[in-house]
């Protein structure tokens, strides 16, 4: 028999460094060539800053950039909560009346195509370009159809001899839902909701260069980058990677606490 280590266990921390060191290589191995060539080509500012110069514009003002990028996550967070929440519910609809999911998968597939940078004008028009309901709707809607597909194909995932048990067991729709179609999805939700987090912040960051309230990261980034100050631009864009990270994170966190038998590397 097998004891599992604790999480505090040199093996374990082994096992977790052996995951992350081709990631954290590869950055460190980017960020290093980034420099070296604005350092050796002297690329101007205006072109390209180098990291150093980014992360020194970020510190001499973190507090300013990290509140406006708190309202772009505001934004994110509700959208994507919106998107998801709407997406499992449609995914739940579509399993109960299988007619549904076949005019509406096949076109949520199709949806996911449209660009970004197509929808935000419209949404900004119909709901206002300052309002934050144009950048939320934007948010929702991306991730709307990655969670009804993938949450859908979860649902639908448990094999026919495994629903045909539980059919000769007189069990109810109901038990046949929580405790076979549930747990079959929750990897394939989660797998989307991953996706979400990064969706999220990307959508509202896009939405607000078409108008939003100037303390916001995509108006930031839009207007520094138009009187070519670029080092400030790329401190915002930062600010969002970080919020988008720190999103993921947690998603991750929550997975493993509700799923700890399918811990991701």
């Amino acid at each position: 028999m097998t004891i599992p280590q604790p999480l505090d266990q040199p093996g374990r921390r082994a096992d977790w460094w052996r995951a992350i060191w081709p990631a954290v290589l590869t950055f460190t191995l980017g960020i290093g060539l980034w420099e070296g060539v604005v350092g050796f080509f002297a690329l101007p500012l205006y072109l390209l800053p180098a990291p150093s110069q980014i992360l020194l514009t970020f510190l001499a003002q973190p507090g300013y950039l990290l509140s406006i990028g708190a309202v772009t996550f505001g934004n994110a967070f509700a959208g994507c909560v919106l998107g998801c929440g709407l997406g499992v519910l449609t995914a739940i609809i579509c399993v109960r009346w299988p007619i549904i999911a076949e005019g509406l998968v096949p076109l949520a597939v199709a949806a996911s195509a449209v660009p970004i940078i197509a929808l935000s004008p419209l949404m900004s028009l119909w709901l206002g370009s300052i309002s934050p309901a144009s950048k939320i709707a934007v948010v929702a809607v991306m991730t709307f159809f990655p969670t009804l597909v993938s949450v859908y194909k979860g649902l639908i995932s448990p094999r026919a001899d495994a629903l045909q048990l539980m059919h000769s067991y007189a069990a109810a729709q109901r038990a046949i839902f929580l405790k076979l179609r549930v747990p079959a999805a929750l990897p394939f939700f989660f797998n989307a909701l991953r996706v979400c987090t990064t969706l999220s912040m990307i959508g509202a960051v896009v939405a607000e260069f078409f108008g939003g309230p100037q303390n916001a990261l995509g108006v930031y980034i839009k207007s520094q980058a138009g009187v070519l100050r670029t080092r400030e631009a790329w401190s915002a864009i930062l600010v969002a990677c970080l919020y988008g990270l720190a999103f993921y994170v947690v998603v991750v966190l929550i997975e493993r606490v509700v799923m700890p038998w399918n811990k991701h590397r």
